[in-house]
């Protein structure tokens, strides 16, 4: 049966690529528009055009994506959003998952990309991991924008998990900068990229369900430097819980 469905995740594949690049070249045009307007205002306008992107693509490519809040989400704070890596798909989902003013975090190789790079450097702080100096200046950027009351999104793993379990080790950067500022952290679980787009192939992708989870927002009142390790324990130990309790999908031990 895998054999003979091959072909069709092929063929589904390069009309999902053909699709992602055809919308993505629709929307250039009002970026560069946008990227005239600075990194705030500009920024928030180039991430609205991600969020349309994304909605047009998904549709194209019968992606179904589906929100399950377990407590309710104030839009109109900022917060230090943290989801597990796992697909090509995650950068889609981003918009999909984030309705309000954020920054992701993402690796700074993408801004290579032609068009993709220019959207993307323009609507996210860019980060170099093999570069302690620019890990350091990233780390301050997403500071600067918290206190502008945007939000901002990492993910805690910083790269791919490519484990046989639900999550990877987790860096220390999300948890230090919502202890330092202060800022609530909220875990945002996707449970169904690495079905839809598994990351061994850029060839093996389906149509079907995406599901995002909001948890419950957790405090950092009165929480110090001192307590970074229990506190990152504790986001982990629950995103691993509610991975399994939701059945997401991650590689299985062969």
């Amino acid at each position: 049966m895998k054999f003979l469905l091959r072909p069709l995740h092929w063929f589904y594949s390069v009309y999902a690529f053909i699709t992602f690049v055809a919308v993505m070249l629709l929307v250039f045009p009002f970026a560069i528009i946008g990227s005239m307007f600075g990194k705030i205002k500009g920024g928030n306008f180039i991430f609205m055009l991600c969020r349309l992107w994304a909605d047009i693509w998904f549709f194209l490519i019968f992606i179904r994506h589906k929100k399950i809040f377990e407590a309710p989400h104030d839009k109109s704070k900022p917060f230090i959003f943290v989801s597990n890596h796992i697909s090509y798909l995650d950068a889609a989902i981003i918009p999909k998952a984030y309705r309000q003013p954020i920054r992701p975090l993402g690796k700074v190789e993408m801004s290579k990309v032609p068009v993709f790079g220019f959207i993307y450097r323009n609507a996210i702080v860019t980060v170099d991991r093999s570069s302690a100096m620019n890990r350091a200046n990233s780390i301050r950027v997403l500071k600067s924008i918290i206190k502008k009351g945007i939000s901002v999104m990492v993910f805690p793993e910083g790269t791919f998990n490519m484990t046989t379990k639900p999550l990877k080790d987790f860096y220390d950067g999300a948890f230090r900068v919502a202890i330092e500022t202060q800022t609530p952290l909220k875990p945002v679980l996707f449970l169904d990229a690495y079905r839809r787009m598994p990351y061994e192939s850029l060839f093996s992708m389906s149509p079907g369900l995406s599901r995002i989870v909001y948890l419950d927002a957790i405090g950092v009142e009165n929480l110090t430097l001192a307590d970074l390790e229990k506190f990152k324990l504790q986001v982990f130990n629950l995103m691993e819980k509610k991975l399994i309790e939701y059945n997401a999908a991650w590689r299985n031990a062969r």
